[in-house]
């Protein structure tokens, strides 16, 4: 079983390593990106009503649906300020448009962040490694979206690794802080961590259906896109049986 410390580095590297590979790709070729997208969100969405919502809803907790909502509209608030950011979209702005990376970031962190707060001592199960396989294939695309949207504002390739490493950090720094409140707690959290993974389950879901459903004009990619979200499902279903 893989030790909490183990899945920060996991988490850390693979968004430092997919970030960095803007350095070696066209960044006018997105074919691959959106390819990798329908894979990240038919995943999302497949572990979503697979493993994580059979799991939250198996709870004694209440409202636990009630929860899943709240987190699809906190992704909702998160995306006026990403501009949808978490599933791909690199939106091209005018020139006289003032676009605030900064924003970005802070939008993209609290994402994240909220990712990585059901990641506790407690979940050290299958579930657990379900939910960080999923932010990791989901990071993905995120990186390097966000590394060629800090290009395009013009920012220096240093701060745009900078501001990467920031990002990287956010899901260990969720998680750490939910390990650290259970461990000075002196009552039982299980239904207090089985609501932030409602709310995660809620962004998972409209970051996945909003990758999913968004409509494409070339037939040949949407064939090509289909076949990556029935890989991206039957990934997901053959790791719901481990």
């Amino acid at each position: 079983m893989l030790t909490l410390s183990l899945l920060y580095l996991v988490l850390i590297l693979t968004v430092l390593a997919s970030g960095s590979l803007i350095f070696l790709v066209r960044s006018d070729d997105q074919r691959i990106l959106k390819l990798l997208l329908a894979f990240s969100g038919a995943f999302l969405i497949g572990i979503s009503f697979l493993k994580l919502v059979p799991e939250v809803f198996s709870s004694p907790a209440k409202y636990i649906g009630l929860f899943v909502m709240l987190g699809f509209l906190i992704q909702l608030v998160l995306e006026l300020i990403t501009e949808g950011a978490e599933h791909g979209h690199s939106h091209q702005h005018t020139e006289g448009e003032s676009v605030s990376p900064f924003l970005l970031l802070t939008g993209l962190c609290i994402h994240s962040f909220l990712e990585g707060m059901p990641i506790v001592g407690a979940f050290t199960t299958g579930i657990q490694h379900t939910l960080v396989i999923g932010i990791v294939i989901h990071n993905i695309p995120i990186s390097l979206t966000l590394m060629s949207l800090f290009l395009h504002y013009g920012l220096s390739k240093r701060r745009a690794l900078f501001f990467l490493v920031v990002f990287s950090l956010m899901t260990p720094l969720g998680s750490i802080l939910s390990n650290f409140i259970q461990m000075f707690s002196t009552v039982s959290l299980e239904i207090y961590f089985d609501y932030i993974m409602a709310v995660v389950i809620g962004i998972f879901l409209h970051v996945s259906t909003s990758i999913i459903f968004e409509a494409e004009d070339n037939h040949k990619y949407n064939l090509q896109k289909f076949a990556s979200v029935c890989l991206g499902i039957a990934v997901a279903f053959g790791l719901s049986l481990i």
